[in-house]
């Protein structure tokens, strides 16, 4: 079983909010473009209370942990490419609930089913050609960066205009991402 600082019922109820915060977030994201901060905030705090009330100080290291590790490429997304800044709040609030174990394939799915996604809402609005050309721009100096080619400042100012990407509801990503890391993580006990 996932060790996380959380014993088998922590976990399980761990998975229950997350998977029904991210329902709520998607909601809010596909009906009125924005995941609430009514929402986020609390789930962050009480992500928080719970894993330090069930762990100790190794569980509010763990949640801790899992809030940063998944919030971290939405913030990085959000300064350097337009991203939603709810995004990388309810991924963070999220991390908080699962760990930086159950958070690392939470946020490797919720990566995945984004990219799939968006390839889709890309194609279905006919700019299938236009977002995967930002993205490769994307991809290719956010790894120069990486590699100390380029500074961040540089690398901001070489990515196309935020105010012209198309823009999906990427609270659908993070709920389908959760989904199938649940169903993972229980199947496969990682």
């Amino acid at each position: 079983m996932l060790s996380l600082g959380y014993n088998p019922v922590d976990l399980s109820v761990a998975w229950g909010v997350v998977i029904a915060s991210a329902l709520v977030g998607a909601w809010f994201d596909v009906r009125e473009r924005r995941i609430p901060n009514l929402l986020t905030g609390p789930l962050l705090v009480a992500g928080i209370v719970c894993a330090g009330m069930s762990g100790g100080l190794n569980g509010l290291a763990n949640g801790a942990l899992g809030c940063v590790l998944m919030a971290a490429p939405f913030l990085v997304l959000w300064f350097l490419a337009g991203g939603g800044a709810a995004n990388a709040k309810l991924m963070g609030a999220l991390g908080a609930w699962l760990g930086p174990t159950a958070g690392a394939v939470a946020l490797a799915c919720v990566l995945v089913c984004g990219a799939v996604i968006g390839m889709g809402w890309a194609l279905w609005s006919g700019r299938l050609g236009e977002v995967s050309g930002n993205l490769l721009i994307m991809v290719t100096f956010g790894l120069a960066s990486l590699a100390g080619r380029r500074s961040v400042s540089g690398v901001g100012r070489m990515l196309p205009n935020p105010h012209g990407m198309l823009k999906m509801p990427y609270g659908v990503a993070i709920c389908a991402g959760v989904c199938i890391a649940v169903l993972g993580v229980h199947i496969w006990h990682f």
